[in-house]
């Protein structure tokens, strides 16, 4: 097994050595049926329920294409910029594997129905890359090997394996770069951005949630390095579906120090595919990579070509929501934040939240506030992402609206949303139950302030002697005295007046 001390340090490597990565992306497509048959992709179904003779790879049965899942990859080859084919199939890619029940795959090789495309991506200093696209094409999901018994959950050690053919034939697209070269250092920080991009704009497109953790999005990471001075690429290897952002960039960060390791200790970099491990950062071998020749692709005979009419591609182009990078840009200029606003914001998984909120009626301010602030600290608590709160950003606004119109101060509108999440109903349901409107009856808050001052003689007479900011202790008391309702600006102008003190 390899371990860390199989590397040289990071800066060593890059010393003698260029990166040269590839990036091969599978999108599971939002589908409401399988690529080629009508069997349900919903999640969540007993085992093997969900199939039918076509994905069980029956004698005799017989596939069509699910338009939905075309429709979608020429929306994803248009948002990377790439040539839509104007006539393309499909071919079978032949290889055995039990979670593969036909004995092949059906994709598309040499005729894919989008190509020679770009994505620009922006690393966290603001710099961009473009990433060239080599190809998107079409293809389907295989089944699932669940190995028990064995300590890893992998087939080595395991007693038995059992097989769910409910995921086989789901539409994905798989999104291959060209060789991405001249990223040096930043390499492992350019194949994360990459990801994080693609993932946005398939989101925007909304053909795929796209959620990494789901397994509906996964990278395979292949990387090879060159000595500085050669113009051949080295060997490459295949780290297998890297399912977060932050292992692709510990997954590109650790080949390179392990490829440095053996190409530096005189031995030969193994074409192989690799397994990622969380818990260490590291890789472990898993086989010998097949070239394409292996896989006896030929083209599919049960299916016809795919010819996207120009006008329907066109159309499609058209209706293209703005690209994700596109719009971080004008909302940043919008906003009047900073380009490391935007990244904490995206970090978060904040932006489409802020932006909805804001829809709502919202300013951004405080869209932003609320969203990055306390909503933010609720969901780290909780160990969940933003947008599995039990909150909405309609809700959202009708607080900022609330505090907006006088009715919440911030302090009140922190225990509205606190209700809200504990599902004590909507914003103005938790204000009526909790009784947490602002006290705005000017005679209650004129006693309050009145006894705040009998209370404190010292604190109201130094106000009177020019002091103004001894004030805040004679608010605070007023604050405790009615439990954090009543405006705190206009308790200090009471209390100013009251002194015959004023404000300049």
């Amino acid at each position: 097994m390899t371990t860390t001390t199989d590397l040289v340090s990071y800066e060593d490597a890059l010393a003698s050595y260029d990166p040269v990565m590839g990036l091969e992306v599978h999108v599971e497509l939002g589908t409401k049926t399988k690529m080629f048959c009508g069997c349900s992709t919903a999640l969540g179904a007993e085992p093997n329920s969900q199939t039918c003779p076509v994905c069980l790879g029956m004698p005799g049965a017989l596939p069509v294409v699910n338009a939905t899942g075309v429709e979608s990859a020429i929306k994803i080859g248009l948002a990377l910029n790439c040539s839509i084919a104007e006539w393309c199939r499909f071919a079978r890619k032949n290889y055995f594997y039990p979670d593969m029940p036909k004995n092949f795959q059906t994709s598309q090789y040499d005729e894919p129905i989008a190509f020679d495309g770009y994505l620009d991506v922006q690393l966290e200093d603001g710099e961009t890359f473009r990433v060239e696209i080599e190809r998107a094409h079409m293809e389907e999901d295989t089944g699932k090997s669940t190995h028990v018994g064995g300590a890893t959950g992998r087939i080595h050690g395991a007693s038995h394996s059992l097989l769910d053919y409910n995921r086989a034939g789901i539409p994905l697209i798989e999104i291959v770069t060209k060789p991405i070269v001249g990223a040096g250092e930043r390499a492992p920080e350019v194949a994360k951005a990459y990801v994080r991009e693609l993932r946005e704009v398939i989101r925007a497109l909304g053909v795929s949630e796209a959620r990494m953790e789901m397994g509906q999005m996964r990278c395979d990471v292949n990387l090879s390095l060159m000595p500085k001075d050669a113009d051949k690429f080295g060997t490459r290897s295949e780290t297998k579906n890297v399912n977060s952002l932050r292992s692709v960039e510990r997954a590109a960060r650790f080949e390179i120090q392990r490829h440095a390791a053996v190409l530096s200790s005189g031995g030969t970099i193994v074409q192989e595919t690799r397994h990622f491990h969380e818990d260490t950062g590291s890789t472990t071998s898993g086989r010998i990579k097949e070239e394409a020749e292996d896989y006896r692709y030929f083209p599919e005979p049960d299916l016809v070509p795919v010819a996207p009419a120009r006008e329907w591609v066109e159309q499609l182009r058209a209706a293209l929501p703005e690209p994700p990078l596109a719009r971080r840009t004008r909302l940043l200029a919008e906003w009047g934040i900073t380009a490391t606003d935007m990244q904490a914001i995206l970090n978060a998984g904040a932006l489409d939240l802020i932006v909805a909120t804001i829809d709502a009626g919202s300013d951004a301010t405080s869209a932003r506030k609320w969203w990055m602030g306390e909503l933010a600290r609720s969901a780290n608590e909780s160990g969940r992402s933003l947008d599995e709160l039990a909150i909405t950003p309609q809700q959202v606004a009708r607080v900022t609206e609330l505090v907006t119109s006088g009715d919440l101060n911030d302090k009140l509108a922190r225990q509205v949303i606190e209700g809200v999440l504990a599902g004590e109903g909507t914003p103005d349901e938790v204000v009526d139950k909790r009784g947490l409107k602002v006290v705005s009856d000017e005679g209650a808050l004129t006693a309050a302030v009145d006894e705040a001052i009998a209370g404190n003689p010292g604190v109201a007479d130094k106000i009177r002697g020019g002091k103004v900011a001894a004030a805040g202790a004679l608010v605070g008391a007023v604050m405790k005295a009615t439990r954090g309702q009543a405006d705190a600006a206009r308790v200090k102008e009471l209390i100013l007046e009251k002194l015959g003190v004023s404000e300049g």
